[in-house]
């Protein structure tokens, strides 16, 4: 049987408990009822926290997946994983839709007025891009990571992905003006040499955020789509290489390591070295054949926010 003292202690952490908790009344109503001080009822809610008197349970509505996130982000180390859900995991497309919205959103809550920007290039980029609201900040800074890549009309261009968040965020824009990739490196080496190229390379150094789509060498991907960014057999020797996956055309293997090729010698773009020291790099992909490509670049350390759905993160927390 609990003595007297020990009981009084038990009554009134119970007492404060139900009066902060179920009553609703505030510290300093408790202190003004049981005519106790502010700091001792303070003690007195954590003490009942610590006996068990009181436990919190945080309710996640439908749709919404805390736990994922939170055993995403201590396994890999990030600072934020932000996990959608997949309506449809068959749906590529509805995916990066999704993931693209979730983008937006996240850009829009973490955007700082001098921030320096950096976008790659993708599908689901361009879905972020598409999602956004106008969001005037004049001190940010949209700097263009990789060249042309693809149609240069198309939507997931890189150069048209950075004029249209640029226009959207009424900020300063540097592009990148030169192909993503060129046919030989003597080629690549003369557009380097060009002041424009040179003046987008010089500002990767001052980039403190950057989003990235994360692709999958397959037959199906944007890279392969119409056989003018990569050919089958440069394909085939990435993936004899060990390559699993990229970033803004920077191949990299199942721990995500460079994997040093012909291809990459003739990229135009920011490098995965320069992609590791940026303060936070964003990647947005999911689906069934992005799994082994984003834990790839989770374990590489190149990216430290994932956004990307709930089937997907189940996989990689597995």
């Amino acid at each position: 049987m609990p003595r007297p003292k020990q009981e009084e202690d038990l009554r009134l952490l119970t007492k404060v408990s139900k009066l902060y908790y179920e009553e609703n009344l505030t510290q300093d109503e408790i202190m003004e009822r049981l005519q106790l001080s502010r700091s001792k009822v303070s003690r007195l809610l954590q003490r009942a926290r610590e006996r068990g008197i009181v436990k919190i349970t945080v309710v996640s509505p439908p749709g919404l997946f805390p736990d994922l996130e939170a055993e995403l982000e201590n396994r890999y180390h990030l600072s934020e994983a932000i996990v959608v859900e997949a309506r449809d995991p068959q749906s590529q497309s509805l995916l990066s839709r999704e993931l693209g919205i979730a983008a937006a959103n996240y850009l829009l809550r973490t955007l700082q007025d001098n921030d320096v920007i950096g976008i790659s290039w993708g599908t689901t980029l361009s879905y972020m891009v598409a999602a956004l609201q106008p969001r005037p900040t004049p001190g940010a800074h949209v700097v263009q990571i990789i060249g042309g890549l693809g149609p240069p009309e198309s939507e997931v261009h890189a150069t048209d992905l950075c004029r249209r968040l640029a226009q959207l965020l009424q900020c300063r824009l540097t592009l990148l003006p030169a192909p993503g990739i060129v046919d030989h490196v003597e080629v690549k080496e003369a557009i380097l040499s060009d002041s424009h190229v040179r003046h987008a390379f010089d500002l990767f150094s001052q980039i403190n955020v950057a989003y990235v789509g994360i692709g999958a060498p397959t037959p199906d991907s944007v890279i392969m789509r119409d056989g003018s960014i990569l050919s089958w057999d440069m394909l085939d020797d990435l993936l004899k290489k060990g390559a699993v996956g990229d970033i803004a055309l920077r191949f990299f293997d199942a721990w995500g390591q460079p994997i040093i090729s012909e291809v990459d010698q003739r990229v135009i773009g920011i490098t995965l070295e320069q992609l590791r020291k940026i303060k936070r790099v964003i990647g947005v992909a999911g689906g069934p054949q992005k799994i082994d490509v984003i834990r790839g670049a989770l374990r590489g350390r190149l990216i430290n926010v994932l956004i990307t759905d709930h089937v997907t993160a189940s996989q990689l927390v597995r």
